[in-house]
């Protein structure tokens, strides 16, 4: 079996314990020792080749807890060069360790240690991944057997497709510091491996990229980089400590500015997500780099290891750098870790959080949480030309908001006497399939009734449950032969916030009187058609400001 055979064999089963989402199995690195491990009673999953790296074992076994717990299971021969689960046992010190050597590793004496352990196998890895293949000659005639079907394996069940309860994109933030130093790294990245297998990325799922955070932050692979579980948790495995400063804040700014792009592969409409790792506290400020993040519409979460010690904090220049780094101080964005032993044991219910796509306050911003309806004038006294103008004022509304099938929403209503359902704020989810939907609307012509129009779209363009925020864009160019003031508080009344734009011979106390509060923001009026498009930056600009203000009462 080659080398390269032996590390991709000791990965997948690697991976089987990490994707299996078992919190029987704690992943450590090479170098872990055994007073490092928290219980008693515990199965750890070495990585494999930790027969090239440097570690100190003392004792034949039982093996002083100063042991690296790998280096321990590779001389006692219950571990093989492509790493995997081992059952380690703690136990009383002994006053003697006796040196030996034994399966390539040179075990050292000790005259007495406070604590011990023993080690076991404890789980066998699936035949597939462990089997060396060999190949012998058939004699002449013979046929070969056929082989049994196997079932498919719990590693390529999990790494098939994407998790669709969790569509998202994710920038994790490692903190690659000299204060963290090479052994916690490499603790760091298991969890961040965990975490990443948990999220189960895919194409129809969420996607994930990530930034090392030191003196100046490095992007080691953006979200479209890695579509399949395996590929993204091979580069996690493959990433080098830096060193340096924990510049926590310049990484989050640089991420927040360069990582969501489209050519990174960010998907609009979906929840962007960052999060951050850090040792004990960061070097420098935070603060304007979460706020930037914030109104980017991006969720932070930080990930504190290590909080520092009561005789630390005078070194910490900001103590409050938590509640100012993450999406909303409400305890939901910040989560808090003793230790980084520990780390892996936490990778589920950072998941969960993460994955609690409602709770993602910083990610509904205006341009995707959005539902607009058009109510749109086809009256006689409108004409075809100016129709157009409507239409295409309208369109530059609607361009300005990030629609998809999880993000806004754009339905549109024309009328004259009667009604008409021209597209509902479900039957497109594409911008482009909308923005082709509103421009090929056909003019109706005729009267004008416009509550009830208003009252239709109540019913009818808003009746489904929605998420996000209700408004309503009416553009008529006369007055009403109905009552507008009734249908339009009963809107209101609904949650839908209602802007009135008025053309030509557009009575202002009708626009007014139909129009939500405050009266000055949400009605609008121009003499000719042309001044619609004038129009379209302050309906947008408005639409923001009602759903900052309406997110705060009602978030």
């Amino acid at each position: 079996m080659s080398l390269s055979s032996v590390l991709l064999t000791g990965f997948l089963i690697f991976l089987s314990a990490l994707e299996s989402g078992s919190s029987d199995v704690d992943p450590v690195s090479c170098e872990t020792r055994g007073s490092d491990l928290e219980l008693d009673d515990v199965v750890v999953l070495c990585p494999p080749g930790c027969r090239r790296t440097r570690m100190s074992v003392f004792g034949t076994g039982p093996y002083a807890a100063v042991s690296s717990v790998c280096g321990a299971a590779l001389h006692r021969g219950a571990l093989g060069p492509s790493g995997g689960p081992v059952r380690v046992l703690k136990q009383r010190g002994q006053h003697s360790y006796v040196s030996s050597y034994a399966n390539g590793i040179q075990s050292l004496g000790l005259s007495r240690w406070t604590s011990s352990f023993s080690l076991s196998e404890s789980i066998h890895p699936p035949l597939e991944f462990i089997a060396e293949t060999r190949t012998t000659s058939l004699p002449a005639g013979a046929q070969p057997a056929k082989k049994a079907l196997k079932k498919p394996s719990l590693v390529k069940k999990v790494l098939a497709g994407g998790n669709k309860d969790c569509q998202m994109d994710v920038a994790v933030v490692m903190d690659s510091s000299r204060n963290i130093g090479q052994r916690r790294f490499n603790l760091q990245k298991n969890f961040v491996a965990k975490l990443a297998a948990m999220l189960r990325v895919g194409a129809s799922g969420p996607r994930v990229g990530l930034i090392q955070a030191s003196d100046s932050p490095k992007t080691e692979f953006v979200l479209s980089s890695y579509t399949q579980p395996k590929d993204l948790l091979f580069a996690i495995k493959e990433l080098t400590f830096l060193g340096g400063d924990s510049n926590t804040g310049k990484a989050i700014l640089h991420t927040a500015e360069t990582f969501f792009t489209q050519e990174n592969g960010m998907r609009r409409g979906h929840p962007r997500v960052m999060v951050v790792m850090i040792d004990g506290w960061p070097s420098d400020d935070v603060e304007q780099a979460a706020i930037l993040a914030r109104e980017s519409g991006i969720n932070v979460f930080l990930v504190s290891v290590a909080k520092p010690a009561a005789e630390e904090l005078s070194m910490v220049a900001d103590r409050d750098f938590m509640k100012k780094a993450v999406c909303k101080d409400n305890g939901f964005f910040s989560y808090s870790i003793p230790s980084w032993f520990s780390t892996t044991k936490h990778a589920r219910s950072v998941t969960q959080r993460l994955c609690s796509l409602d709770s993602l306050l910083c990610s509904k911003t205006c341009y995707n949480s959005v539902n607009i309806g058009f109510l749109i004038d086809g009256s006689s006294s409108v004409g075809m030309d100016n129709f157009k103008m409507v239409l295409d004022f309208l369109a530059g509304i609607a361009q300005s908001f990030d629609i998809s099938d999880i993000g806004s929403r754009v339905g549109a209503v024309q009328f004259t006497y009667d009604q008409r359902m021209e597209f509902g704020l479900f039957d497109h989810s594409t911008k482009e399939d909308t923005m082709n939907a509103l421009r090929g609307i056909s003019y109706m012509s005729g009267g004008t009734s416009t509550g009830s129009a208003i009252s239709y779209a109540t019913q009818n363009l808003f009746r489904h449950p929605r998420r996000g925020h209700d408004f309503l864009v009416v553009v008529t160019d006369g007055q009403s032969y109905d009552d507008i003031r009734g249908p339009a508080m009963a809107a209101q009344r609904q949650g839908i916030t209602i802007f009135s734009v008025g053309v030509a011979w557009a009575p202002l106390d009708d626009l007014r009187a139909m129009s939500s509060e405050p009266k000055d923001r949400h009605t609008l009026f121009t003499r000719e058609f042309t001044g619609l498009l004038d129009f379209i930056p302050l309906v947008v600009r408005s639409i923001c400001q009602d759903f900052t203000e309406i997110s705060e009462i009602r978030p």
